[in-house]
């Protein structure tokens, strides 16, 4: 795989998982699925073990694309903009996060 690849992978990883960590807080949950905040406690879990896979997922795509102290130095810069990318996003446009998980909750049990 070439190294444009493993980081545009590295960084799709940092965002979704950037993303699924906002969604798992219910003030963030409210805010995207515009429904009360009380997320299922199943779902946020799910969602906070997906953030917490995805972002070493996306040290690992950096360290396939590049040498280790470069691939360390991509990644946190990666963290940082998922993190402000996910940040501008819940302030401007909250319901295009709902593409970090289209199940419908309101159907699951609370």
């Amino acid at each position: 795989m070439s190294e444009a690849l493993w980081l545009t992978a590295a960084a799709a990883l940092s965002l979704a998982g950037m993303g699924w960590l906002a969604l798992a807080m219910e003030v963030h949950w409210g805010q995207v699925m515009h429904r009360p905040a009380e997320a299922a406690a199943r779902t946020r879990r799910v969602l906070r073990a997906l953030g917490v896979l995805a972002l070493p997922l996306s040290l690992l795509a950096c360290l396939m694309a590049d040498r280790p102290s470069m691939a360390m130095l991509v990644w946190v810069m990666l963290l940082a903009g998922s993190a402000l990318a996910i940040a501008m996003t819940l302030a401007r446009r909250p319901e295009v996060m709902r593409a970090l998980w289209p199940v419908d909750s309101a159907a699951q049990t609370h």
